[in-house]
């Protein structure tokens, strides 16, 4: 593999295409310590925060919303379609589902899973699969993979991640992509013909950074969240090159970058370590997002 970078200055997109998009250290309730983040089928950004809270963000950030809670800490989450939004709760080693027509939240899983944290809807196969990072500093299976209709579950990917984290599928491809955040690296699983998984191959390893989130960009490169230092990657569609695409040394703009999601051309990035939601303009001719839109 090969890695790209000396200096802050030599990063692929300059920091001002890079700023907060949602200030909620003040707001109520307050944007405390977001993980997850998901662009939804209203146009709105979806978030959650240390107490479980489901926000949605105004896509000018004119207002945010508390939709449901899960009395937790919301962790991943991902859409089925305009039907669902399924979100992992830390506090209580489950998935919750919301029903996006009446809002109704319910727990998905059953007891089994120790530390879901990430959802990764795979709609051709009708099923939810979920990261499970087993225990910090202590390697372990896997990746669940959840029923969509019935909620049935069993554990898909056996293979012991250290500490498995962010999912991302690449259009045209039936594979499963995992951020493996004390590897540091990502892992590669393939989807067998019959949907079960295959023998995980390494993708990117040794990445400067501590991988968390991760989404696939429309020309095949992968993004990644740092969760420590404060830095978004890219790697080329192969795997062979990583570059900081993007990063923060004042961890004010990005502070532990964790999920990251598209909305075309721009990028939404959670900040765990503080109250906000970031936002990176991913076309290079884009005006400054160093102030915020609201």
């Amino acid at each position: 593999m090969t890695f790209r970078f000396t200096t802050a200055e030599d990063t692929l997109l300059a920091p001002d295409t890079a700023g907060v998009f949602f200030d909620g250290i003040f707001s109520d309730p307050k944007l405390s310590h977001p993980e997850g983040v998901a662009v939804g089928p209203d146009g709105w950004i979806w978030t959650g925060n240390q107490d479980g809270d489901i926000l949605r963000i105004a896509p000018h950030a004119s207002r945010m919303e508390r939709v449901a809670s899960t009395g937790g800490f919301a962790l991943g989450l991902a859409f089925e379609a305009d039907r669902a939004l399924f979100v992992c709760d830390l506090k209580h080693a489950a998935i919750f589902r919301l029903d996006l027509a009446d809002r109704h939240l319910t727990r998905f899983s059953e007891p089994g899973i120790k530390i879901p944290n990430y959802p990764l809807v795979d709609t051709a196969r009708g099923r939810l699969l979920v990261s499970d990072s087993h225990a910090s500093g202590v390697p372990g299976p896997g990746i669940w993979a959840y029923d969509l209709a019935t909620g049935a579950a069993r554990l898909w990917c056996d293979h012991s991640f250290n500490f498995a984290n962010g999912l991302a599928m690449r259009g045209g491809e039936d594979a499963v992509y995992v951020c493996e955040t004390f590897a540091p690296s990502i892992t590669r699983v393939p989807i067998l013909p019959d949907g079960r998984a295959g023998k995980p191959e390494p993708f990117a390893t040794d990445l400067p950074g501590l991988p968390d989130g991760i989404a696939f960009d429309s020309d095949g490169n992968l993004v990644v969240g740092c969760y420590e230092p404060s830095r978004l990657l890219r790697i080329s569609p192969d795997g062979s090159r990583t570059d900081v695409l993007v990063e923060d040394p004042t961890a004010h703009v990005f502070c532990h970058p964790t999920n990251v999601a598209f909305d075309g051309a721009t990028l939404y990035t959670a900040n765990l370590g503080r109250w906000h939601i970031s936002r990176v303009a991913m076309d290079v001719g884009a005006p400054p997002l160093w102030q915020a839109s609201r």
